[in-house]
Parts: structure tokens; C-alpha cells; sequence
């Protein structure tokens, strides 16, 4: 008993050392705010979570305007001198102090007001422009009809708000005005967007438990409301704004995946074994559900689609395993459901999620908790290396180049022997089907050279038959005089024996 305690502790600490070489191992403590403040955090927000990056966002942005204005001021103030010592030079005998001094204020408040324009809040530019935008063309809720589901959600939302009553009305109040605010917000960037959106989150969350005293589980509820009515009507506009790059990060990510298909389950420590049919089953399900994330418009239902597919992971680990799983076993098992799905803008979809999401679902609970691991398996996958995956860098290129490609049998070699007799025999079957692989390709490629034989055969015949005919045309010879038939009568020409007579003989 104590000797196969002690060979369980080293295979543990193996597999465990294993996985931090492979740099595929995350603690609980990595997934949580850089910060400490026990949310978790964010490799979009910099390891922080939504509230800390916030923060941290303001102090920046006051730092870098305090630099470009006392830049500014700067530039002006040498401006000016350099300005006033050129023209107290050559302009002195010819003009006077007044003039001088008429000119150089006309230049000074020139100056200030281009700096004042620069420095001042692209909102109400932003609000101008939308002004004569507004002005020149009607309202777009004028010109097109809102879709079905946008009517759905405008339903369900009215129908749900009346259980709250007069709290009801003023949110609808605010929904509205915000939305209206939005519309006029469209020349913003899309980081002072999101900004807007989460200070609305977070006002309304406030004023529902200090000013209506809405109790805490219904006002989960609101927020997912208020959510859903918002997002549905901003999605096409925030959702891979042409202002980003993150329709170029999209397809960069899909290039890398499609570059790493060669990467193989065992690779990357991947405890499932998908000829179990019921694992094969939850596989194919969570691959559905990640891909699924695309066609939702709201964040908290692509955050629902990320839900299903991890507990759909949880489980065929558990089933593997026969015993509950662990984060160390989920990670890897999750970045092998990415790189075999290759979910479509999945860079787009996360920052939407991160930019518009409530906040209080991304910094805790268990979807937080599965998105956050999402964003980790993406950045790895980003970042994936011969190192990661125990490769020679040589070994590495050429099956990123597709030189070739890893042989399964190599791959199960690299195994300890205490490996179950079901696991080496599906690594015998998936060689022999690689095998079958191979020769079906050769039949298929012998059999698209006996089609170009045969139309080769069939026009060399072809050709021959027409230069035999142009060779020896056919002639046809006119018809002769037509033969007599046996039932017509003799004529003179003829020249037919005389019909046979009976002979009687005599008795």
C-alpha cells in the first residue's frame, strides 16, 4: 500500500511538472486581479479586473492629458518668444506698439483656441457631428423597420418591467435615454463606448438597490434585462466597429489555429479519450457551443454559450477519468476544443464581451470564471511554442510549415508504459486509419489518371476514324433494275424453266 502511494505521489508530481513545462498549468491565483482585490481579472484588461482597469485606465488618461498639456504649453509659450524676438527685430521701425500688440493678441487667442479644441472632449464634437448628420438625413428609426427579435426584446423587456412598477417606468426612462445618448455618441472610440456603458451598468445598479430598494437577486435580474434590451440594439453598431483592429486579430487568430491542426490531444495532456462514444458525444457538443458564441447578439448569452461548453468539457473529463475533474485537467482540455473548433471571430466576440458585458458577471461567479480561462486559452494558443508542446524547434517548423506530420505511433511511444490496453489499441487503429488514409488518396489519385487514359484513348480513336474516313470517303453507287419477284407473273426475258408437270403412273 505505501509503494503504490509513493508511485502515485511521483506520477503525480510527473504529470504535474509536466504541465508547468508545457506552460499550459494556471493556479486560482493567476486568474484573479493583479491588483488583489479577489475578482477575477482579465488578459484584455491587463490582469485586472473591470473595476481596478477602470481605475487604472482614469489615472493614465489624466497623466498622458497633463503631459500633452503642459507639452502644449509648452510649444505655445516658445512659439510666442520665438514669434516676438522675430518681429521686435524686423518690424520694429515699421510698425508700431499698438500694432504690435493688436497682432500678437490676435495670435495668442489664434493659438489658445486651437489648443483648447484639441484638448477638448471629443463627445461634443462627437454630438455636433451627429447634430448635422441628423440634420442632412432622418432618423434611422424612421427609415427602417426594427427586426423581429429586436421587437421581441422590446416586449419582453416592457412586460418585464412592469412588475416593478414605478421603478419600471424610470428604468425604461433611462434605457431610453441612454440608447438615445449612444446615437448620438457614434464618433467615439470604441474604448469611451464601453466606458459609457459600464458607467450605465453601474448607475442603474446603484439607484435599483439605494433608490428603489430593489432587493439583491432582482436586481441580477434587471441588470440582465437592461442588458439584453441595450446590447440588442447596439450590437451592430459596437460589435467589430470598423474603427478597430479586431476583425485583423480575427483572422490572425484563424490563421494560427489552422496552422496548429496537427496538434494532437496527447500534446497537450489532454485527459479525454473520445473513443468512448458518450465523450466523443460532450466533445462534439462543446465544439457546437463555442462555435454557437458567434450568432448570439447579447454578452451574457455568448458568456451562457462558454458556460455550456466547459461543463460539457467537466463532464467528458469526469467520464474519462471516472472522477471529478480539475482546473489543471480543464485548461488544456479547452484549448484543444478551440484549436479543433476554431470558433469564428473569436478575438471579436471576446472583446465584445469584455467591452459591454455587466461587470459584475465577468469579475465572479462561474462564468467569469470560464470566460477568464477562455481568454487564457487564446493567449496561449497565441503564444504556443516547440517548448509548449515538448518539441525540438526542428521537429516544430516543419509541422507548422506541413512538411509533415507528427506519427501517432511516436506519439504514443512518448507514454509510460502503465498505458491501458484500450488507449495503445486506439493508437493502433489510428494508424491503421491513417494508412487507409494514404492508400485512399493513391487509389484516388491512380484513378484520376485512368480517366485522363481513357479520354485520351477515346479522342486518338476518334481521330483516327476520321482520318480514315477522310481517306476513303464513302461512295454510294445508284441502284440498279429490281429483281423479279418469285409470285409475279413470267415475262419474256425471263428465261424460266417450264413449271413441272405431275406424272401418273399406271397402276
Amino acid at each position: 500500500m505505501f509503494l503504490s502511494l509513493t508511485l502515485f505521489s511521483l506520477n503525480r508530481k510527473k504529470m504535474s511538472l509536466k504541465s508547468e513545462r508545457r506552460g499550459i498549468h494556471v493556479d486560482q491565483s493567476e486568474l484573479l486581479c493583479k491588483k488583489g482585490c479577489g475578482y477575477y481579472g482579465n488578459p484584455a484588461w491587463q490582469g485586472f479586473c473591470s473595476k481596478c482597469w477602470r481605475e487604472e485606465y482614469h489615472k493614465a488618461r489624466q497623466k498622458q492629458i497633463q503631459e500633452d498639456w503642459e507639452l502644449a504649453e509648452r510649444l505655445q509659450r516658445e512659439e510666442e518668444e520665438a514669434y516676438a524676438s522675430s518681429q521686435s527685430t524686423q518690424g520694429a521701425q515699421s510698425l508700431t506698439f499698438s500694432k504690435f500688440e493688436e497682432k500678437k493678441t490676435n495670435e495668442k487667442t489664434r493659438k489658445v483656441t486651437t489648443v483648447k479644441k484639441f484638448f477638448t472632449a471629443s463627445s461634443r464634437t462627437g454630438a455636433k457631428k451627429a447634430e448635422i448628420q441628423e440634420a442632412k438625413a432622418p432618423s434611422p428609426s424612421v427609415n427602417r423597420q426594427a427586426s423581429i427579435e429586436t421587437d421581441r426584446v422590446s416586449k419582453e423587456f416592457v412586460e418585464f418591467l412592469k412588475t416593478y412598477h414605478k421603478p419600471g417606468q424610470d428604468i425604461y426612462k433611462q434605457c431610453k435615454l441612454f440608447l438615445d445618448t449612444m446615437n448620438h455618441k457614434r464618433d467615439l472610440s470604441i474604448e469611451e463606448q464601453s466606458e459609457c456603458a459600464q458607467d450605465f451598468y453601474q448607475n442603474v445598479a446603484e439607484k435599483l438597490q439605494t433608490r428603489w430598494k430593489v432587493p439583491p437577486e432582482k436586481v441580477e435580474k434587471a441588470m440582465d434585462q437592461i442588458e439584453k434590451f441595450i446590447m440588442t440594439r447596439q450590437y451592430k453598431y459596437v460589435f467589430c466597429p470598423e474603427t478597430t483592429d479586431d476583425e485583423k486579430k480575427d483572422l490572425a487568430v484563424q490563421k494560427r489555429i489552422r496552422a496548429l491542426h496537427w496538434v494532437t490531444p496527447q500534446m497537450l495532456c489532454v485527459p479525454v479519450n473520445e473513443e468512448i462514444p458518450e465523450v466523443s458525444d460532450l466533445v462534439v457538443k462543446a465544439i457546437t457551443d463555442i462555435i454557437e458564441m458567434d450568432s448570439k447578439r447579447v454578452p451574457r448569452d455568448k458568456l451562457a454559450c462558454i458556460t455550456k461548453c466547459s461543463k460539457h468539457i467537466f463532464n467528458a473529463i469526469k467520464i474519462t477519468k471516472n472522477e471529478p475533474a480539475s482546473a489543471d485537467d480543464f485548461l488544456p482540455t479547452l484549448i484543444y476544443i478551440v484549436l479543433k473548433g476554431n470558433p469564428p471571430r473569436l478575438q471579436s466576440n471576446i472583446q465584445y464581451i469584455t467591452r459591454f458585458c455587466n461587470p459584475s458577471r465577468l469579475m465572479t461567479g462561474e462564468d467569469g470564471y470560464y470566460f477568464t480561462n477562455l481568454c487564457c486559452a487564446v493567449a496561449f494558443i497565441e503564444k504556443l511554442d516547440a517548448q509548449s508542446l515538448n518539441l525540438s524547434q526542428e521537429d516544430f517548423d516543419r509541422f507548422m510549415t506541413g512538411q509533415t506530420s507528427p506519427k501517432k505511433q511516436e506519439v504514443s511511444d512518448s507514454f509510460s508504459p502503465d498505458v491501458c490496453l484500450g488507449v495503445k489499441q486506439m493508437y493502433k487503429n489510428l494508424d491503421l486509419l491513417s494508412q487507409l488514409n494514404e492508400r485512399q488518396e493513391r487509389i484516388v489519385s491512380e484513378a484520376k489518371k485512368l480517366e485522363k487514359d481513357l479520354i485520351d484513348w477515346t479522342d486518338g480513336i476518334t481521330k483516327e476514324v476520321q482520318d480514315i474516313v477522310e481517306k476513303y470517303p464513302l461512295e454510294i453507287k445508284p441502284k440498279g433494275q429490281a429483281l423479279a419477284a418469285i409470285d409475279s407473273e413470267n415475262v419474256e426475258n425471263d428465261k424460266l424453266p417450264p413449271p413441272l408437270q405431275p406424272q401418273v403412273y399406271a397402276g
